[in-house]
């Protein structure tokens, strides 16, 4: 089964480039990190919609420029960063599945597992793309329909998940039986549509041209197209209904939840307490700020700044607005954007709520052009909500700021406006000096794709190679902003969210993650029982790891959602960090992160040191006797 096929909106793009073989090791040019890599760029001229549906002819010359620059990138680069071998052996994969090399398709997944590190990811690696490409060719099936096909393809699927380790893969199953159960060829199409309308088509319109990453996607939605083409209703229906029988019976055989370690390690204080006030920052999107009015800081003398904090728009303007401002149509949207998340989350869990009815009613309503500044607008509330819970000592301070975000920025980037927001991000440190906040919750970080990325989608008609150069100039005057601003108000603790990307922060220079210094903590996402999530970056700068799926909080308007990614593991070291210093307010920076460290719980492996906050609090307490 393809990849793309039962896939969740959010969790299908690819990262981009490539990989092939090559027997001159000596020559090659060492990639200490992702801006080592080669890009390259794919000039399209009018519809993408066109090309999608081409002729085979017309979209294989297109198809062939991105494996021959896959094949330039294996045999002249020496890349030893697993996380990005792994991406160019998925892209190598889709090529060999659309050309229909199903044998060489299975030894491709079969070396992408092989550099799979996390325990849960090598677990159900392979697990669609390996069951389609078996029945195929055990059946001669070219496009994989019919009933020998179906009963192949089944049995496969069935053998891989009945062995799968429930601890282990518990959350990542729930989640593909939802996004199957939501699946439909209305619901496919109403995907495709929109990731050409909102992603594809503006890059093209702006640039003519579709960057790597972009060319990668167009090829994962050309499958989910072909699949759409050449399938029979029937044929879908069946083998839509076999998986989530599969999928459900594993479900239902299993004798009980993973327990959440979670809650055995929290720790609440209470008012009785000897308690010193704590100014926690939230640097994020804005927070709705009526769903803490008893933990809400006012500063007595404000200046320029909202009296709980500074606030900067999108232009990096000041502004009044502590919460993301959203347009009419998007207010109007975000019912059933909260309706369809939940729903989703029911799903998951199995749960027959109304939201849920809702969804599989209408599947498509999970899809809507005004989701990624609805996503914006609901981050910065709930991670504040995570941040705050169980110390009635912490004051809210607001920072709200947008970084960089290619979604919703509808500008090019530019020297002024980079300048610009590292001067507000400088301000916003100062203000965290001045004020005496001692943790900042960042949940948020970008790196130098981004911004090419961003060039693309505003116009950028340069050579690859010269808009490199372009974006990691301006890359460096934001890395350098943001280490400066940083390192301008060293009393303050930075939590910083690692990344959603499944690599390395180090190699990816993702910002502030990567970053060394004193005064600042990078974390990982971990599930209920503490296992690394399929998402989660890592790296030597990844110090701890703390819950990051499906983690409950407010979201603005009052309403408790739940959300997933290193945004939702951050607070929670943030909110453990603000416990400490309502404790014991002469704590340093490091002093803080050294008993949250040493608190947290080793895995076997290593890989994972899980925060205990219990611990970290009895450390400082037994410190404190001495």
């Amino acid at each position: 089964m393809s990849r793309t096929r039962w896939c969740v909106i959010g969790f299908c793009w690819i990262l981009a480039i490539s990989l092939s073989t090559s027997a001159q090791e000596q020559t090659k040019k060492k990639v200490l990190s992702q801006t080592d890599l080669p890009r390259f760029s794919y000039p399209v001229q009018g519809s993408v919609n066109d090309l999608l549906n081409s002729d085979p002819a017309t979209f294989n010359a297109f198809a062939a420029q991105v494996r021959a620059n896959l094949d330039s990138v294996f045999r002249d680069y020496d890349i030893q960063d697993k996380a990005t071998l792994r991406r160019l052996l998925t892209v190598r994969l889709h090529l060999e599945e659309l050309a229909g090399e199903n044998e060489a398709a299975l030894k491709t997944i079969q070396a992408e597992c092989d550099l799979e590190e996390k325990p849960r990811s090598r677990a159900r690696c392979g697990m669609f793309d390996e069951s389609d490409l078996r029945a195929k060719i055990e059946t001669g099936s070219a496009s994989g329909s019919g009933p020998a096909y179906e009963t192949a393809y089944l049995r496969y699927l069935a053998a891989f998940v009945n062995q799968l380790p429930w601890t282990l893969v518990q959350e990542d199953i729930k989640s593909l039986r939802a996004g199957v159960e939501l699946s439909s060829p209305s619901t496919d199409r109403v995907f495709l549509q929109q990731e050409i309308s909102t992603r594809l088509q503006p890059m093209v319109d702006k640039s003519k041209a579709l960057d790597q990453a972009s060319a990668v996607e167009l090829l994962n939605l050309r499958m989910a197209s072909e699949e759409l083409k050449t399938r029979t209703m029937q044929d879908r229906e069946s083998e839509h209904q076999g998986t989530l029988k599969i999928l459900g019976d594993y479900i239902a055989a299993q004798s009980a939840e993973t327990p959440d370690i979670w809650q055995s390690r929290d720790v609440a204080l209470t008012s009785n307490q000897k308690l010193a006030p704590v100014l926690v920052g939230i640097w994020d999107s804005g927070v709705d700020t009526t769903l803490f009015p008893n933990q809400l800081y006012t500063d007595p003398n404000p200046g320029w700044h909202n009296s709980h904090g500074p606030a900067f728009d999108n232009q990096g303007s000041p502004s009044t607005d502590l919460l993301y401002p959203l347009t009419e149509k998007e207010q109007q949207r975000y019912p059933a954007f909260l309706s369809a998340n939940r729903g989703y989350n029911d799903l998951m869990e199995g749960v027959d709520s109304p939201d849920a009815a809702a969804l599989r009613k209408n599947p498509a309503m999970q899809f809507s052009p005004e989701d990624p500044t609805l996503d914006h607008y609901v981050h910065g509330t709930h991670v504040a909500g995570i941040a705050l819970r169980g110390n009635p000592a912490a004051r809210l301070v607001v920072l709200r700021f947008t970084d960089i975000n290619v979604d919703i920025f509808r500008f090019p980037p530019s020297n002024e406006w980079i300048s610009r927001t590292i001067g507000n991000i400088q301000q916003i440190a100062d203000y965290c000096r001045e004020k005496k906040v001692r943790v900042v919750n960042i949940s948020w970080g970008d790196d130098v794709g981004e911004i090419e990325t961003w060039l693309m989608r505003t116009g950028s008609k340069v050579s690859p190679d010269e808009r490199e150069k372009q974006a990691m100039e301006l890359f460096a005057m934001w890395k350098d902003g943001i280490a400066k601003a940083v390192q301008s108000a060293p009393q303050t603790l930075f939590v910083v969210a690692g990344g959603n990307s499944n690599s390395s922060t180090s190699f990816q220079e993702e910002v502030p993650a990567s970053l060394h210094m004193p005064n600042l903590l990078s974390v990982a996402a971990v599930d209920r029982a503490g296992e690394e999530t399929t998402f989660t970056s890592y790296g030597d700068t990844v110090l701890v790891d703390a819950d990051g799926q499906d983690v409950e909080s407010y979201v603005p308007g009052g309403t408790r959602l739940r959300l997933s990614g290193t945004s939702m593991a951050a607070p929670a070291v943030t909110n453990l960090a603000a416990k400490l210093f309502a404790l014991d307010p002469t704590l340093t920076p490091g002093q803080a992160i050294a008993l949250i460290r040493a608190g947290a719980t080793a895995s076997p492996d290593g890989r994972r040191h899980l925060i205990d906050p219990k611990q970290s609090i009895a450390l400082l307490e037994a410190g404190r006797k001495k």
